[in-house]
């Protein structure tokens, strides 16, 4: 039978291992209209959402972070792995029977009820890391639970839906480095001792070094001016295409905001600007697009972030065999 609670060697795994003085990074790994949060906070201050059919539990957001990092450290066994940082948006307040018919402005702490009904994280083990084009990366592991995506008003054993991920976090600007082999973008699982079991599946298939040398094969290719202006024009004309124009075109999924967020940056961010001849290599231009990804909300986040460096390895690619890319010419 799958239980929701950890055995005794899991339990001294997560506590000797969890470095809980040190959060895994100490600015927002996403921005838009999320909070910070902690783990502590939210397993005691939050309630915890049920199917409506049996009023039994969902794997809660401090459920979810937990296997994560118990999974995480039963792996990288020795290594540091730092407290998680965690946002929340979208709250979902209640209060009390007994506070029923008090005005809202009347309502005692104690009174009131509240969750959070999206929730995104980071795990960062910075024992494991690698440098790129003077950037530190470290090792990190995160997730995204939205209750908006299960269906509540269904029975226990219903399919909750997860989105996991490993990858990289550089250090520079917490921008995160994640592609399609170390990404969940649908799971579904019935219980908590398939969503471990899937965390486990994914840890272990990921292929770090493989992932670094994509990385790093970026640095080596560059755009010029002309071609980054071209490059972003043709983004935003992207959207307006025909149909069948559009269906033969591999998209980069930033908003028009964002794009103008990339061409700002591309002068005067202070990593990742241009060069003194206007060129930008594709290190750069990647983190120019992670960055202003930091602006989309935990629903889109970690698929953009996926799609920024597919759209990016593309570019690569044409600019290596020098074959045509639609964006570009």
């Amino acid at each position: 039978m799958e239980t929701a609670a950890f055995n005794n060697n899991e339990v001294a795994l997560f506590e000797e291992q969890l470095q809980p003085s040190v959060v895994s990074t100490d600015k927002p790994f996403i921005q838009a209209n999320t909070i910070e949060s902690s783990l502590e906070e939210i397993k005691s201050r939050h309630v915890i959402p049920v199917f409506t059919r049996d009023n039994e539990p969902v794997i809660s957001h401090a459920d979810f972070i937990e296997s994560v990092v118990n999974v995480a450290s039963s792996i990288y066994v020795g290594e540091t792995l730092l407290k998680p940082s965690i946002r929340l948006s979208h709250a979902i307040k209640g209060r009390i029977p007994e506070a029923k018919d008090k005005p809202a402005n009347a309502l005692l702490e104690h009174e009131k009820t509240l969750y959070y009904e999206r929730m995104a994280f980071v795990l960062e083990i910075p024992t494991i890391q690698d440098e790129i084009d003077g950037n530190q990366l470290s090792l990190t592991i995160g997730g995204v639970k939205a209750y908006n995506l299960d269906n509540l008003y269904a029975r226990k054993g219903a399919d909750e839906h997860f989105k996991i991920f490993i990858g990289f976090q550089n250090k520079v600007c917490t921008n995160l480095c994640v592609w399609t082999d170390g990404y969940l973008n649908d799971l579904k699982v019935k219980s908590l001792g398939q969503l471990k079991a899937c965390i486990r599946t994914m840890i272990e298939g990921y292929n770090a070094n493989y992932h670094i040398h994509a990385l790093r094969a970026l640095s080596n290719y560059g755009l010029t001016e002309q071609q980054f202006a071209i490059l972003i024009g043709k983004c935003r004309m992207y959207n307006h295409l025909p149909s069948n124009m559009k269906n033969e075109i591999i998209p980069l999924q930033l908003s028009d905001t964002q794009l103008g967020t990339v061409a700002k940056d591309y002068y005067r961010d202070n990593s990742f600007c241009r060069m003194n001849d206007g060129s930008i290599n594709l290190w750069r231009l990647y983190n120019l697009f992670t960055g202003a990804n930091k602006s989309s909300y935990i629903d889109t986040f970690i698929d953009r972030s996926v799609n920024s460096f597919h759209f990016v390895d593309l570019l690569r690619g044409a600019l290596d065999s020098k074959s045509t890319n639609w964006f570009l010419n």
